[in-house]
């Protein structure tokens, strides 16, 4: 719903809604967002500076309220309008296993993508940041959850239901499955990048790591001999 105040529109989330850049004031607020998102990163909310924001954009101080109204508000628009985007490029689960030449194929593919992705350091260090300040912001995590849902967890509980409909596997709780999938493949490498940043990433490891995780998947969600339950 819309702000009182003649502020940018908000989601159901309370988190504000910015334009896309399309004149002189909406570039002010891209040069905005960008030099605030580097600063919240860089030293996370508390200690962020609207100094160095205000620095790092080349935009004035008393712009930057104009359009934000507080630091509060400034950093729920920064961190929560990037978040949708984290999974962007995630190809949908079910293209993905439906072009494989096997169902343990496309599985590894696409837990490989999921890696690709949420292991990128710019999402690391935004996922690091939205623990940091769950407490203050809570929405944020709620944000990132449904994100999460929508991009990948619920296209994946989409494509076992439809496998285990063809008889390639048997799920019965297609959404316990995912989660187990997800922790078995993606999840470790997650933890340790998220808790241990200066950790080098191999790469060899990780494959290995998606690799076996999907082979225990498959040794439990085998289809049933006979089709029977």
């Amino acid at each position: 719903m819309a702000a009182g105040t003649g502020q940018d529109p908000t989601d159901e989330y309370g988190i504000p809604i910015i334009p896309d850049p399309a004149d002189a004031a909406s570039r002010k607020r891209r040069a905005i967002i960008d030099a605030a998102l580097a600063e919240f990163l860089a030293e996370g909310y508390s200690a962020a500076s609207m100094d160095a924001i205000t620095a790092k954009s080349g935009v004035s101080k008393a712009t930057i309220y104009k359009h934000f109204g507080s630091k509060e508000r400034l950093f729920l628009a920064v961190v929560g309008g990037l978040l949708p985007r984290t999974y962007a490029d995630l190809a949908p689960a079910g293209a993905t296993i439906a072009a494989a030449p096997d169902v343990r194929t496309g599985l590894v593919r696409h837990a490989s993508e999921l890696a690709r992705i949420l292991l990128r350091p710019e999402i690391m260090s935004l996922r690091r940041l939205v623990i940091g300040e769950i407490d203050r912001f809570p929405q944020l995590g709620q944000l990132w959850y449904r994100v999460t849902y929508d991009m990948n967890n619920g296209p994946l509980i989409e494509a076992l239901t439809e496998l285990t409909a063809t008889g390639a596997l048997h799920v019965p709780d297609p959404e316990l499955a995912v989660q187990q999938l997800v922790a078995a493949t993606v999840g470790i490498p997650q933890l340790v990048q998220t808790f241990a940043p200066a950790t080098e990433p191999d790469a060899t490891a990780l494959t290995t790591t998606i690799e076996s995780g999907v082979d225990l998947f498959l040794a439990r969600y085998a289809a049933v001999a006979g089709g029977g339950k």
